[in-house]
């Protein structure tokens, strides 16, 4: 196999790899939307609301967020206030950003951490849901490895500015105007 073709390939493998929680977070999204439209249909109608629906919509909100948040990180797609941009030039800006990375890659380790110790607690201590019985323990994991996932998505985008700035591409930012 060629270089060029090795480097396809494994593109192709990241975009379908990073497709997932993508899916995910859309899948989750549509079963949302589905039952808050259920839940208020029952209630008008018949007065009878699904119990569960305050539940499953927390759970469902957090499995949203967070099966997002490593790839928007990754694409650097987050919501950005760029009023000192002007004031630096390309090279500062980059170092800037490798700055800016690094850091919040770090300090997201420690709630990361944090989390995957509160779900250990709650898979030890038996902790459920309150209606449907649930196991707190498995949203907890998962919240705590999306946020693991998320911190090495900026510490490895700021490895790859420094050894490697072309694999890294700033997307490009569309400004919000305030009314």
């Amino acid at each position: 196999m060629m270089k060029n073709d090795q480097d396809s390939a494994g593109r192709t493998l990241w975009r379908r790899v990073s497709a997932l929680p993508s899916l995910l977070a859309a899948a989750t999204l549509f079963v949302l939307m589905t039952m808050t439209f259920f839940d208020v249909v029952l209630r008008s109608t018949i007065n009878n609301p699904i119990e569960a629906a305050t539940e499953l919509t927390r759970l469902f909100m957090a499995i949203i967020v967070f099966s997002s948040l490593p790839i928007i990180t990754w694409r650097s797609e987050h919501i950005v206030v760029d009023l000192l941009d002007p004031f630096f030039a390309s090279r500062a800006a980059r170092i800037r950003d490798i700055a800016v990375d690094l850091t919040s890659g770090a300090a997201l380790l420690w709630p990361a951490l944090r989390v995957w110790q509160l779900a250990a607690r709650a898979h030890e201590y038996g902790d459920v849901t309150e209606y449907l019985q649930i196991p707190q323990f498995y949203i907890a994991y998962f919240i705590a490895l999306a946020t693991f996932c998320t911190a090495a998505a900026l510490l490895v985008r700021a490895v790859l500015q420094v050894v490697a700035p072309r694999l890294v591409t700033r997307e490009s930012h569309i400004p919000v105007a305030l009314d």
